[in-house]
């Protein structure tokens, strides 16, 4: 097992990695719309942070040495289904190969942010 780190997303804000790749696979934790440099959330509309996310996700899928084209599944969470067609908008630009997915509305998320996002893909 390897664990991924890079500056060039949000550093961890808690006890584990921002991806681990086992075998040819790698394992994202949820992204959430942090700026990597401050640790700030970023945006207050659901389009803007989840714009934000996908950047997070790609900078930790590249220093995995993977990418959006190789996502096998994610899982996203939102804290409002009304922002559903919003999300999909962007989350469209990003996935375009289609990996299976689950979408669940959370009570709450970390930081109040209105989006999160992890990521199973090929390495």
């Amino acid at each position: 097992m390897k664990k991924i780190a890079t500056d060039k997303a949000p550093a961890a804000i808690g006890p584990y990695s921002q991806a681990v790749v086992v075998g040819n696979l790698v394992y994202t934790s949820g992204q959430i719309a942090l700026d990597p440099a401050t640790g700030n959330l970023m945006g207050e509309c659901i389009v803007c942070q989840t714009e934000q996310v996908m950047k997070n996700l790609g900078e930790v899928l590249a220093a995995a040495g993977s990418s959006y084209e190789k996502a096998i599944k994610t899982t996203c969470f939102l804290a409002d289904m009304a922002d559903f067609a919003a999300f999909n908008e962007v989350y469209g630009k990003y996935f375009t190969e289609k990996p299976a997915r689950s979408c669940v509305a959370a009570k709450a998320l970390p930081k109040g942010a209105l989006v999160e996002v992890e990521v199973i893909a090929e390495i």
